[in-house]
């Protein structure tokens, strides 16, 4: 690893320790809250990007796995992590090393749930697969309302009933920022990596792809798993920063805000999904003193701007080059293709 790449991780982890250590002394616990919130929405949107930018597909199902990831994820820690976190004195180094667990178990659960919806409806196109998708999402929250072990109707809280004593919460800027830096950094090396020009080349025209010798089938299947993967670690940062989940944040409401972010930052822009996440997740906080009114405005806010900037805020552009020298050679090997 070059100089470069160290200075850059270094600076990297000071910024994250600065947030979890400045933020909640210059604010208060509620606008804390917010900022995890707005981490956590970057890195669903980032992850939806892959699909819906990157790959042409419209997929407008993702909340459901958002929801497999928070629900399977709170139940690892409910009944397997609170007993170890017990056993262990649940000190601050060790739920510092318990943390990623819970995150991977709700990815791979959302990941293997992706593959099961993507291998056949991503056989369809256009409207037909926007509908499949929505319907998966709906039936996973459904099926979610209907198991008793994770709450069923009544929601889910993070609390042991065997280990009240047993905070499982993870209320870290710092681990849910740092997870949105780590979701945009393996999406940026594989969409702008040399393969990763066949996730482009489905989008542009499936049909060319083919001609080429590009498998769209398992391309397409491909980005649906890491996506789902990443939308399961975002449902499952969720579930430990808010204590409490309930089917209702994961409706097709929520589903369609993200594919609100992904479109209206840029689709095939990784920079413009980040900036329309945290746009638009703050925006509605910002103009609450507004009352009634705020969402008539942030709903014309929304259609202004989708007039104004049809493509988009970035379009296909980045704002930096993400991860750094990945996405430069990416350009340069797209120039030498074309």
């Amino acid at each position: 690893m070059s100089g470069a790449s160290l200075a850059r991780i270094g600076a990297l982890l000071l910024a994250l320790a600065a947030l979890q250590w400045l933020a909640p002394l210059a604010l208060n616990p509620y606008y804390v809250t917010i900022l995890a919130r707005i981490g956590i929405a970057i890195t669903a949107a980032v992850s939806l990007q892959l699909v819906n930018g990157f790959t042409g597909q419209f997929s407008i199902g993702h909340a459901g796995f958002m929801a497999l990831g928070a629900y399977s994820s709170a139940a690892f820690s409910v009944y397997l992590g609170a007993a170890v976190l017990d056993s262990l004195g649940g000190g601050g180094l060790v739920r510092l090393v318990y943390f990623p667990f819970p995150l991977i178990c709700g990815g791979l659960v959302a990941a293997l749930a992706g593959l099961v919806v993507a291998v056949p409806a991503l056989r369809l196109r256009g409207d037909y697969l926007a509908i499949a998708t929505l319907g998966a999402g709906e039936i996973i929250r459904i099926a979610i309302l209907n198991i008793d072990a994770v709450g069923g109707a009544r929601g889910f809280s993070l609390a042991s009933s065997a280990y009240p004593s047993v905070d499982l919460r993870f209320d870290s800027l710092a681990g849910v920022y740092g997870v949105a830096v780590l979701t945009i950094a393996a999406i940026a090396r594989l969409v702008y990596s040399g393969g990763g020009l066949a996730f482009r080349a489905v989008r542009e025209d499936e049909i060319a792809a083919e001609s080429l010798g590009v498998p769209t089938t398992r391309v397409k299947v491909e980005a649906f798993l890491v996506s789902s993967f990443f939308a399961g670690v975002a449902g499952a940062l969720f579930a430990h920063t808010e204590g409490y989940i309930h089917t209702n944040s994961f409706s097709f409401v929520r589903s369609f805000e993200l594919v609100a972010f992904v479109v209206l930052g840029g689709l095939g822009s990784l920079s413009g999904a980040v900036l329309a996440a945290t746009v638009l997740t703050a925006l509605p906080e910002v103009l609450r003193g507004l009352g009634e009114w705020r969402m008539i405005l942030y709903s014309l806010l929304l259609i202004t701007t989708m007039i104004v900037r049809p493509q988009g805020l970035l379009g296909q552009r980045e704002l930096l080059p993400l991860p750094w020298s990945a996405h430069r050679g990416a350009r340069r090997a797209g120039r030498g293709a074309a």
